[in-house]
């Protein structure tokens, strides 16, 4: 089995992928600060002896931290990142805190990954690097003109991935995330995605606010599916060097996907209209062509049942509470 360490792996979709990595018997290092994981959220491995965790910020410099579960567990073999700061909105606020965590927290990684022999690199990016005009479905090739500090970072990122593979001859691959939704996704987080916030209303049957006139369409993916290809890209030595878009293929609008949460809440929430929001993307879909060929990756969960899993979390979740 082989020790993969998860920075960010307290998180949504990090937390999944360890959910997955562990049930297949692998050795997993979760690196996370907590500022927008949970603890909670991979509390059922707490105990497991495959699993360690530390809470540490990747900004700073962790390699004591993993020459610490070197010393106790043996070398990490393979990455997976997820941590970064995530908000579209935020990057623009704070572009050069964007910066600091996204690209200077990841070339610090990616220096202790050429240093200690790490033998892949899997890299969370993201369809916010694609130009809002280009045309739709986007492929890997679509033109790159980011709309948002957050989308820039992550194309950075890619060009350093790049970097790092021509001269230290780094193994890599990076997934462009469309949008990913599931449960464990914090609908009062700054963070949070648009499925989550408008489960959370209209449980509470509270208003929903769509941003614009709710035209704009995305293309939603299932955490677990999501989960998925991540292992997959992690673990086997195919797709080196490549970037791929992970998503269904499907697009929808925003009002579509509010109306069907609405009616399987059974909710009498009302829906409101605010202006669109700066750097959101209009249209949002990706091909499916490289995924397929490359990680075998086909989605298993259709939207309908994933909102109905989500829903039926969100409800536990206001039950704990």
């Amino acid at each position: 089995m082989t020790r993969v360490l998860v920075t960010g792996g307290a998180g949504f979709i990090g937390s999944h992928t360890v959910d997955l990595l562990m049930s297949r018997g692998h050795d997993v290092l979760v690196v996370d600060d907590l500022s927008t994981g949970f603890k909670a959220n991979i509390a059922r491995w707490a105990n497991d002896p495959k699993f360690t965790f530390f809470k540490a910020d990747i900004t700073a410099d962790i390699t004591g931290t993993l020459d610490q579960y070197a010393a106790i567990k043996g070398p990490v073999e393979r990455m997976i990142h997820f941590a970064a700061q995530t908000a579209v909105p935020l990057s623009m606020d704070d572009p050069v805190g964007d910066i600091r965590v996204n690209v200077m927290g990841t070339v610090a990684l990616l220096e202790y990954a050429r240093r200690n022999g790490i033998e892949k690199v899997a890299f969370a990016s993201s369809s916010a690097v694609y130009d809002d005009d280009a045309p739709v479905p986007v492929n890997e090739e679509s033109r790159a003109r980011p709309s948002s500090p957050y989308g820039i970072d992550k194309l950075v990122i890619e060009f350093y991935l790049d970097y790092y593979a021509r001269l230290y001859g780094l193994k890599y691959t990076a997934l462009r995330f469309m949008n990913v939704y599931g449960p464990r996704q914090d609908p009062k987080s700054y963070y949070s995605g648009v499925i989550s916030i408008f489960l959370d209303r209209a449980v509470r049957n509270e208003p929903i606010t769509i941003f614009d006139d709710g035209e704009q369409t995305r293309d939603f993916v299932y955490a677990t599916d999501v989960a998925d290809a991540v292992v997959k890209s992690c673990l086997e030595d195919g797709a080196l060097g490549e970037i791929i878009n992970i998503g269904t293929g499907v697009e929808v609008t925003i009002n579509q996907t509010a109306r069907t949460i609405l009616d399987l809440a059974k909710s009498r929430s009302t829906i409101t209209h605010a202006p669109a929001r700066a750097g959101d993307i209009r249209r949002s879909v990706t091909t499916m062509d490289k995924a397929a060929r490359l990680l075998a990756f086909q989605p298993k969960v259709g939207l309908r049942e994933g909102l109905e899993q989500t829903l039926a979390w969100v409800r536990t979740q206001m039950i704990v509470r």
